[in-house]
């Protein structure tokens, strides 16, 4: 083969080369003609005017960003470690590329400055019992501040709050205390509430001498029955009286 073909098929494989795109589902591609924006394209076959027109792939899958773990001092002065995950894509590829150099990079630094900034506003208790506040207070923020980017975020989840030694210990004392203190309210309640039925028994009782006794033999009933003996105890004047009046009306 002649040297001039083997240059000739070289240079029109690097113009093919550099004509030809092929993109994915997700993925778009920003033309730039002679350095300007001209349109974003795909999916699908893309051609392009080699050297005269360059394309950037732009992926707009859902991405998973871990925030790393950031030191945060509460608004009540408690240092913790908190880190997160945040959900996000590229609503805008020509924005994505256009007005920020690494969007990637940018939106992670955005998230770790308000993760710092909104747990540095709320107390320790409220980080903690009001989780799903926060996490909406930081997509909200984020989002907003992205959005001139292109970039919608989805969903931030606060996921780990590393405590002090100290401040565990403290709340694993508080805990037991809570606890100690609600079984000791329950139980003075199970005690009144047994004491009342104790006296309204007793009321009964005081009305109906007869169900003193008859409450007396059941007792007795009990005891020869668990311990097999025999037990001798005087017989009670009211029931021999019961007895008696029955005997007259027969």
């Amino acid at each position: 083969m002649a040297p001039g073909l083997i240059v000739l098929a070289v240079i029109v494989l690097v113009l093919f080369m550099n004509a030809v795109y092929i993109l994915q589902e997700y993925e778009r591609g920003v033309v730039f003609f002679l350095g300007k924006y001209r349109a974003t394209r795909g999916p699908g076959l893309i051609l392009v005017i080699p050297f005269v027109e360059k394309l950037r792939k732009v992926d707009q899958r859902v991405v998973t960003m871990d925030i790393p773990t950031q030191d945060v001092i509460t608004r009540d002065n408690v240092t913790i470690k908190v880190n997160a995950v945040l959900y996000f894509r590229v609503m805008d590829p020509a924005k994505a590329e256009i007005q920020v150099e690494n969007y990637l990079f940018a939106t992670s630094q955005i998230a770790q400055t308000t993760l710092r900034s909104v747990c540095g506003e709320v107390e320790l208790d409220d980080l903690l019992i009001k989780r799903e506040e926060i996490n909406t207070r930081i997509q909200e923020i984020i989002d907003k501040q992205t959005d001139p980017w292109g970039i919608k975020v989805s969903t931030v989840e606060v996921k780990d709050i590393d405590l002090p030694q100290e401040m565990k210990r403290a709340m694993a004392k508080q805990a037991e205390a809570e606890r100690e203190r609600r079984a000791k309210v329950i139980q003075a309640i199970g005690e009144y509430e047994a004491a009342e039925k104790l006296r309204q028994a007793a009321d009964v009782m005081a009305g109906e001498p007869i169900t003193l006794q008859l409450r007396y033999l059941d007792t007795l009933k009990g005891i020869a029955t668990e311990h097999n003996s025999t037990i001798v105890f005087p017989l009670p004047m009211e029931v021999l009286e019961v007895m008696n009046k029955k005997k007259k009306k027969n």
